[in-house]
């Protein structure tokens, strides 16, 4: 796989692999993605808009130059207090991998970060992760952020990001730290396209938190708890897909990680409201809600590729990677996209070597039940 480098949301040719039920890997144009629903289907998509999360500044009593990275918040209405992660002197031109530690932080370090005064309240469990309050009223804060910030960005992407960069079509209340970017593939027509198959929408606002840290131990913390609030009118789409036995299709996996912890604490009743979610998704969850998901093309090791492992075996990921490989599909935030259905069946799965295929053929994994 390969990194995009320019910015462009919806490239027109952008590629999906769909993974079905039965483990049948196939490769299409992004742009079929609304052929591959059902009708009756619920799609949830995450409208939360990014916040320009990335602050520069000084941090005191050293005086050394600070990047300081919003990285999460105890709910999505509390704009004094964040969780940060702070680097060191430099900016996205720099791999995160690269970037050089910043001083030694400890609770009541003040950081100035243009307009914004901060000051360190602790240190959560890492030297590099604080607990960070803000200084002043909710709209010197937000004017602060608007003037000074910066969206999170990576090496990857040559450019400076403007922020409109990093908003999906249906961006509502500015909270999450980095794109909800699997959203990045709806645009009005392919909303258009799903309603006239009979396709059923709705949305929920999640923090979006950041994917990467540069540092093996502070990324092994990812993710960070992450709030979020399901409307009424989403939460009514979700109990009646339920009663009616349609599928439940999530755009992201932030998308999944709000709807299976809600399920969790209600005991599989989605329910409106705001939460915090902080549980993990992996290979051992079992998935109460979701059943399909449109994410982007992850790098095992992720996060967002553990999260994979909940809808089919280990196996199917390996041949998704070689696919993704040999298709020269593109990672991260701008790249392709991939549509897994959850496995029908979770059992062990033999495969057959794979041979490259064009854009529209089809891999049919044999399975020994």
């Amino acid at each position: 796989m390969k990194a995009v480098r320019v910015p462009v949301q919806r490239p027109r040719d952008a590629k999906l692999l769909f993974v079905d039920g039965g483990g049948n890997i196939s490769h299409r144009a992004r742009s079929e993605f609304p052929n591959l629903l059902r009708p009756d289907d619920v799609v949830i998509a995450n409208d939360a808009a990014t916040l320009p999360g990335s602050l520069f500044g000084r941090h005191h009593p050293s005086g050394r130059p600070v990047e300081v990275r919003l990285a999460g918040r105890s709910s999505l209405d509390n704009i004094n207090q964040f969780s940060a992660v702070v680097f060191g002197e430099g900016d996205f031109r720099l791999s995160t991998e690269d970037r050089p530690k910043p001083p030694a932080l400890n609770p009541g370090d003040r950081l100035e970060l243009g307009p914004l005064r901060g000051t360190v309240v602790q240190l959560l469990k890492h030297p590099r992760l604080i607990s960070l309050r803000l200084e002043g009223s909710p709209r010197n804060i937000w004017e602060g952020l608007a003037w000074h910030g910066r969206p999170i960005q990576y090496a990857h992407v040559s450019l400076p990001l403007a922020l409109g960069d990093t908003w999906t079509c249906i961006a509502g209340p500015p909270v999450a730290f980095e794109p909800p970017s699997a959203g990045f593939a709806l645009d009005w027509s392919v909303l258009a396209a799903m309603r006239a198959r009979g396709v059923r929408f709705g949305t929920i606002t999640h923090a979006a938190g950041i994917s990467s840290t540069g540092d093996a131990e502070l990324d092994a913390l990812l993710p960070f708890d992450e709030p979020y609030r399901i409307p009424p009118y989403t939460a009514r789409l979700i109990k009646d897909a339920q009663e009616q036995h349609a599928r439940i299709v999530a755009i992201g996996t932030t998308v999944v990680r709000a709807l299976e912890h809600a399920a969790a604490v209600f005991d599989g009743i989605v329910l409106a409201g705001g939460r915090l979610a902080k549980q993990r998704i992996g290979a051992s969850s079992k998935l109460r809600v979701v059943d399909a998901i449109l994410t982007g093309a992850h790098e095992q090791g992720s996060s967002h590729y553990e999260l994979l492992r909940a809808f089919v075996s280990d196996g199917i990921l390996d041949c998704v990677d070689r696919e993704l490989n040999a298709h020269d599909y593109c990672t991260h935030e701008f790249g392709d996209s991939v549509f897994i259905e959850r496995a029908r069946c979770r059992a062990a799965h033999r495969y057959r070597n794979v041979s490259p295929l064009p854009l529209t053929s089809t891999v049919v994994l044999r399975s020994r039940e």
